[in-house]
């Protein structure tokens, strides 16, 4: 008897990994619109994506993102210029996608375009420090979203939204955790929304990755600008030295830092080709090993493994 059930097991396992790996046929008659493609994710997923044969749309924020990316890329891929969080310019580049897609549609929309703000401890910042990641990283998607996804649903494409570990786990103060937070919500009730359609929404949480997002000296320099506008009463609870504790503590978290942004775009390879689709993808290690299996955990071990990560207080009690 465990004889058979140990040999449905692999024959299930075996099923599973073979569905995955089903992929579309055709992709070089098929258009994609990638946001944030400037640098990091964004960027090496058109410059994949355009070597695999797409038709990439690739948005970038500015200029000189939109020129090198040109450069580096066939005749195929093509760049506008799109601040998310800017409507009417979002509005006249989906009528540009739009005539360029025609009735084919639009196979994949990559929403990847997002800022980290200011990560802080809470009662540091203000409302507006917190209003920077939310319009980007979830009104600015919500946005895209709605104004390409006539074009989505005309093709039974795709919508991967570039989520994050911090949309499971509350790891720092600031916009950015909110944010995330919310589109994973927002990602989910698309993705029931959209089964009708034969429209697939998938979501990506990548885990900690060395981009110019996370780039460690700007988020000092952000925390040091903060610093000196905190009342007295802040800075003597948590002393002068709380930044370079801080960054000591960061220093020692360098493991958890994955250096090849690769497996982001693979996730987005799978959602984007497969016949199968994941609705959730986990990228990176750290990500799979730990961040998203301590999402599941009591809130008391959560709690207990994230502040040890965090500097000492000097002196939490000068209320």
């Amino acid at each position: 008897m465990l004889f058979w059930v140990l040999g449905l097991l692999i024959l299930c396992g075996f099923l599973w990994t073979r569905k995955g790996k089903l992929k579309i046929e055709d992709i070089t008659d098929k258009y994609i619109f990638i946001t944030g493609c400037d640098s990091g994710f964004g960027n090496l997923a058109a410059r994949t994506f355009d070597k695999k044969g797409f038709h990439v749309i690739a948005a970038c924020l500015t200029e000189s993102g939109s020129t090198a990316l040109k450069a580096e890329t066939s005749e195929r891929l093509c760049t506008v210029l799109l601040d998310v969080t800017d409507p009417e310019n979002v509005k006249r580049t989906a009528q540009w996608v739009k005539n360029q897609v025609g009735e084919k549609g639009l196979w994949g929309l990559i929403n990847n375009a997002g800022v980290p703000g200011v990560l802080a401890p809470t009662d540091w910042l203000t409302l507006e420090d917190y209003r920077e990641p939310i319009e980007v990283n979830l009104f600015g998607l919500i946005s895209v979203t709605l104004n390409m996804l006539p074009l989505v649903k005309k093709a039974q494409g795709r919508v991967i939204n570039v989520s994050s570990v911090g949309g499971r786990l509350a790891i720092v103060g600031g916009g950015y955790t909110p944010s995330k937070y919310a589109v994973e919500g927002f990602n989910d009730s698309l993705r029931r929304d959209m089964k009708a359609f034969g429209v697939h929404v998938s979501c990506i949480e990548p885990g900690l990755f060395k981009t110019n997002l996370a780039d460690p000296v700007k988020v000092i320099e952000k925390k040091l600008a903060i610093w000196e506008q905190l009342s007295p009463d802040i800075k003597q609870q948590y002393g002068e030295g709380y930044i370079e504790k801080s960054l000591d503590k960061l220093k020692g978290n360098k493991s958890y830092v994955n250096m090849d942004l690769s497996p982001v775009v693979e996730c987005m390879d799978h959602a984007l080709t497969s016949l199968f689709p994941k609705t959730h993808y986990a990228a990176g290690k750290d990500a799979k090993i730990f961040w998203i299996p301590l999402s599941h955990m009591p809130a008391v071990l959560q709690d207990f493994l994230l502040l040890k990560q965090k500097a000492e207080l000097a002196n939490p009690k000068a209320v």
